[in-house]
């Protein structure tokens, strides 16, 4: 998942905003006692999402696959005074860790957290969504894409991780199943009329769709 020469990236972090203390702690625990803390958002990604939310300002973000809560809490920053982040993950295993960073943050009342089957919750939230991060099993990108698509508003955004996947979705000799499917995410939505898209080569990659 190396896409750039390590001292770019150490200078890109450099001169990029601090994460908070928070994150900070969010982050070293991750990588010392979570299994597979690459799955973390990370310094960089972490502020490029925070960046997005304060430029959109949106009222209601649905993000889905929470993991430690790290990319959630940076999406939450740019929520409007009324705004709420609702966050969905399967792994039940982790939400006492979660909930516990959540009840730290300056924004914990603006923050919803569920565990459970994200096809199942969703339609159950009956919002609007302005942000839509997706981050979860590959195996439902495309399912997850559609089963939120009427509910995001027109200019909102649908965000996609990893859809580069450490570079297989260009390595033709890859052919496993969630390579596959990654592909066919990143084609759907380019050869989506009803949105304008942009992939960005950002850690293993955002594929960020605006709803026209």
């Amino acid at each position: 998942m190396d896409f750039i020469d390590h001292k770019i990236d150490d200078y890109v972090c450099r001169h990029t905003s601090k994460e908070s203390e928070l994150l900070q702690k969010i982050n070293r625990e991750t990588n010392l006692e979570v299994l597979q803390p690459r799955m973390l958002s990370g310094h960089f990604q972490g502020r490029v999402l925070s960046m997005f939310s304060k430029m959109i300002k949106p009222r209601r973000i649905l993000e889905i696959g929470t993991y430690t809560g790290y990319s959630a809490l940076c999406l939450a920053e740019g929520l409007t005074e009324d705004g709420l982040l609702f966050t969905i993950d399967v792994n039940e295993e982790l939400e006492t860790r979660v909930q516990g960073y959540f009840d730290h943050s300056d924004n914990r009342m603006k923050l919803k957290y569920f565990v459970g089957d994200a096809i199942r919750i969703i339609p159950s939230l009956n919002e609007k969504w302005d942000i839509v991060f997706i981050d979860a099993d590959k195996l439902n990108y495309v399912n997850y894409y559609n089963l939120v698509f009427d509910s995001v508003e027109k200019g909102g955004y649908i965000i996609a991780d990893n859809v580069l996947w450490s570079g297989k979705v260009v390595d033709s000799s890859k052919m496993d199943k969630d390579t596959e499917l990654l592909r066919e995410y990143n084609r759907m939505v380019h050869e989506d009329s009803r949105v304008e898209e942009v992939l960005l080569p950002i850690r293993d990659g955002l594929m960020i769709a605006r709803k026209k």
